[in-house]
């Protein structure tokens, strides 16, 4: 008899106010090494604990991109960001008015970043979202969750828990279900070099001067 593939579970959570015991069981998953799909400012997200090298590997096949290249990952504050990502007084002071919010930082990174989370430039790139699933997701974990769209590779990314699950639901092990989200795509700031440079512009305000 032919096995059949086991389809992710869907969870609904309050978006705003979610439940702690519905955070709890993506945690547990996380700390496992499992891989949630979760709600954000800007889409829904897959993510896994950054510092869980074969949960790395599992999200990088899952969205069938090379493993040496390396995800973005949520921070619970500005707090937690400088302790993977070297932050100047006046970059420091920038990301207080932006975050957290729609925004993807980059920044140089600190001993402290897993190779798996490194660019060849020793680079990273966090994420202080203005999403309070994601965010009790890190602060549940006690550390970065690694995340990237819930997408296929040239797809755009999915709106809904129900296309997460036909379309990626065999290779992740939750859905926090927050409802409808639309797709925007966070806003790149790069903080690397003498001015900050907008790499890519999204969701995120550019008065960032």
């Amino acid at each position: 008899m032919a096995l059949v593939a086991r389809s992710a579970p869907i969870q609904p959570i309050d978006p705003r106010h979610p439940q702690p015991r519905h955070v709890q069981r993506a945690v547990t998953i996380l700390e496992d090494g499992g891989i949630v799909s979760y709600p954000t400012d800007t889409y829904y997200a897959v993510g896994c604990d950054l510092f869980q090298k074969r949960a790395m590997e599992r999200l990088a096949q899952l969205k069938r991109r090379e493993a040496r290249k390396p995800f973005a990952f949520l921070c619970a504050d500005l707090g937690e960001v400088a302790r993977y990502g070297i932050v100047s007084n006046e970059n420091y002071r920038l990301m207080r008015r932006l975050l957290p919010g729609p925004y993807t930082i980059v920044l140089q990174a600190t001993r402290l970043v897993p190779r798996t989370a490194l660019t060849r430039q020793r680079q990273v790139g966090v994420r202080v979202p203005d999403a309070p699933v994601a965010l009790a997701l890190v602060r549940g974990l006690g550390r970065p969750l690694a995340t990237t769209s819930a997408s296929l590779p040239e797809e755009e990314p999915l709106v809904d828990a129900a296309d997460i699950q036909a379309h990626l639901g065999e290779g992740i092990d939750l859905i926090l279900d927050g409802g409808l989200v639309l797709n925007e795509p966070s806003t790149v700031l790069d903080l690397t070099g003498p001015v900050p440079v907008v790499l890519r512009e999204g969701k995120g305000r550019l008065d960032v001067a």
